[in-house]
């Protein structure tokens, strides 16, 4: 393998992230341009930064490639952007540090530790298709690295996407599976989405806006106010006005983020402890109720929840396979015991949401189940008073029937 070397023009020079702002400051010579060496520092808002003291960064670099078989350096595009030396942009990702510090202080440990559970997958995601790394901070601002999370606009999962925009990228949006928040496969796709946006924008700065503002936002503003453009990260910055709010402080709230969640010892963070996420992938070949795999697997219900949040009904979807994955080291005693679990007991329940004219009787007898299991599995429901649109339980295995009964 071919490693580079970089030679500086000017040596003895350090490059400091300070709110968002690159600046130069004489230290030893050799310092490393790459992203991750750099040490996010908060410059404080009431502290002004006169220009004399912010000299331009020499960004030229000299190319010398030598065989090295273990040295490899690749730039980040996102924090390379030349508009971390702009003023204005300075103080908007200067405002969002705040936010992150004093707004969301309570919200950031455990967006810290979901980061901790899903980012090895995401940074490997990110690597093997060659995107910027600091593309790992985008799930913190979009959801705080929650699989669950849903907007008011109805986005969903750890990435954010809209049923539509994940439809035409490959996922399952069903009544029983939504693979928004399929932690894994919602990384494949935003890891495509983002290529692609990258590529037909030409600048990081307008893909994440067409990210967060949909691609025909992001295309009708450049061909009303600059038609003629080529893509960058200053036009983004330029058009800005033309976006809405959200998608004008996407960029600078990614910015923000990152200074924070760098070094989040700095600005008084500690991540939470969330479980690691770490499993062993089984298969089931039919209709699986979750509670029968956490039995199968002997674990907690709510660790195979956990690791399986796609399916959002509780239950595998019937006639075909489904992927599943339970906690590291249970697969193969899952695969044992599953065995021999009958196929009229592995789905102990099942949702049935009350139409017109149904009563507990019509409801029971579709089920084959008794009128006295629906009523224990739904102590609240009355028979006489059953509305239109109600959501029942109905325990369908012999021994989910014996279990609602018998409490």
């Amino acid at each position: 393998m071919e490693s580079i070397e970089r030679v500086y023009r000017q040596p003895r020079r350090r490059i400091l992230i300070a709110a968002g702002v690159l600046t130069a400051a004489g230290c030893a010579a050799g310092a490393s341009l790459a992203p991750s060496a750099a040490r996010p520092e908060l410059v404080p808002s009431d502290v002004a930064l006169p220009p004399p003291r912010m000299r331009p960064l020499d960004t030229r670099i000299e190319i010398v490639l030598r065989e090295h078989p273990e040295v490899e350096v690749t730039i980040d595009e996102i924090l390379a952007t030349p508009m971390v030396r702009d003023p204005e942009f300075q103080e908007a990702v200067r405002a969002w540090v705040e936010y992150w510090r004093e707004t969301a202080d309570e919200a950031v440990p455990d967006f810290l530790g979901r980061m901790e559970s899903y980012g090895a997958f995401v940074d490997s995601s990110l690597l093997a298709a060659g995107l910027p790394a600091s593309l790992r901070y985008l799930p913190f601002i979009e959801s705080g690295y929650n699989p669950r999370a849903a907007s008011r606009a109805s986005a969903v999962g750890m990435w954010q996407f809209m049923s539509a925009t994940a439809g035409g990228l490959g996922m399952q949006v069903t009544a029983l599976v939504d693979e928004r928040r399929d932690p894994e496969k919602s990384t494949a796709a935003a890891v495509e989405f983002l290529g692609d946006l990258r590529d037909e924008f030409g600048s990081w700065f307008l893909a994440l806006a067409a990210y967060n503002g949909g691609p025909n936002r992001v295309r009708r503003v450049m061909q009303r106010y600059a038609p003629d453009a080529p893509g960058s990260d200053s036009l983004f910055w330029a058009l800005r006005r033309h976006f809405p709010r959200e998608t004008r402080e996407f960029v600078p709230k990614l910015f923000g983020a990152i200074l924070v969640a760098r070094n989040p010892d700095a600005h008084g963070f500690e991540a939470a402890e969330h479980p690691p996420f770490r499993f062993d992938a089984v298969t089931v070949p039919d209709a699986t109720s979750l509670d029968v795999i956490a039995r199968a697997a002997s674990v907690p219900q709510e660790d195979i929840e956990r690791l399986n949040p796609q399916f959002v009904r509780g239950m595998t979807p019937p006639g075909k396979v489904s992927l599943v994955r339970v906690p590291e080291g249970r697969g193969s005693a899952f695969v044992a015991a599953y065995a021999l679990i009958p196929p009229d007991e592995r789905v102990s329940f099942v949702e049935h949401r009350v139409a017109s004219g149904e009563t507990l009787s019509h409801i029971a007898l579709r089920y084959g189940v008794r009128v006295a299991d629906i009523q224990a599995a739904n102590p609240r429901v009355r028979p006489r008073a059953l509305r239109v649109g109600t959501l029942l339980t109905v325990p369908v295995a012999p021994s989910a029937r014996s279990t609602v009964r018998g409490s």
